[in-house]
């Protein structure tokens, strides 16, 4: 199955839903700060999922458009998201949405699947001239965490396809093909808490994990059963990130220095 098909996350809507990351406040801040998001805004969310960046946009008074091809996280999304959120069916190459609409695009964790080069024409036919774009994803941060070097070393046991979609975030030449030139970035500390039960929802979230009905499965929730109990305290274990938020203009032509 092609790594873009949005059918990898078919029966994983809920575990997404619930257990993976949202994004932090400092994060929408500085889309309020810097890109446009405001009261009365126009945002579109590309790959907008069950709705976790869309909501905290909604929640600062935008009105968002989720572009989100799978229908089971977008049914998702109209449950979950209350307030001015409209979801479609489009992709990020083909948003069907209006010319020069959008105050603001975003998008959350998918940018990956998507066509930079195609995606570009698509920003810059619906958004306003001016209008800016933030990418955002929840990563692995640097250094050595214990636990995430056991949970990793797990998933590339049994996860067979774990680091050749780890290896798709956060790249920063589509990033940059993207917006047409080198984007801002800024960076912020991130976390979940996880019992066990949540730890394995996070696992079962992910495209890569093998579902209940493949072989790798059980001996991969035996052997996250050992990591957790390894490394938990007080039956948590704390699942950190940092937050990766590349902001810019996608119609500001490059400067002739770079």
């Amino acid at each position: 199955m092609p790594l873009s098909s949005s059918d990898r996350f078919l029966g994983r809507v809920e575990a997404y839903a619930k257990y993976r990351p949202s994004y932090p406040s400092a994060a929408i801040d500085l889309l309020a700060a810097r890109c446009g998001l405001k009261r009365g805004a126009d945002a579109v969310d590309l790959g907008s999922g069950t709705g976790i960046l869309s909501s905290l946009l909604v929640k600062r008074g935008a009105r968002v458009f989720g572009i989100e091809p799978n229908r089971e996280m977008r049914y998702f999304s109209d449950l979950a998201v209350s307030g001015e959120f409209y979801s479609d069916s489009g992709t990020a190459e083909n948003t069907q949405m209006p010319d020069r609409f959008f105050d603001l695009l975003v998008c959350g964790q998918a940018f990956h699947w998507f066509d930079p080069q195609r995606t570009r024409a698509e920003a810059l036919r619906i958004l306003k001239p001016g209008a800016w774009a933030a990418l955002l994803w929840n990563e692995r941060p640097s250094g050595l965490v214990p636990f995430l070097e056991d949970y990793e070393a797990l998933l590339r046991r049994y996860a067979t396809e774990y680091d050749e979609v780890a290896r798709l975030r956060a790249q920063e030449a589509g990033i940059g093909v993207f917006f047409g030139h080198t984007p801002e970035l800024a960076t912020f500390p991130n976390e979940q808490v996880f019992d066990f039960e949540g730890l394995t929802g996070r696992v079962m979230s992910a495209s890569y994990a093998p579902m209940p009905d493949r072989p790798q499965h059980a001996p991969l929730m035996a052997g996250l059963r050992e990591v957790f109990d390894r490394h938990q305290r007080d039956g948590k274990v704390v699942f950190p990130y940092q937050t990766r938020v590349y902001f810019g203009q996608p119609g500001r032509a490059e400067s002739a220095g770079g």
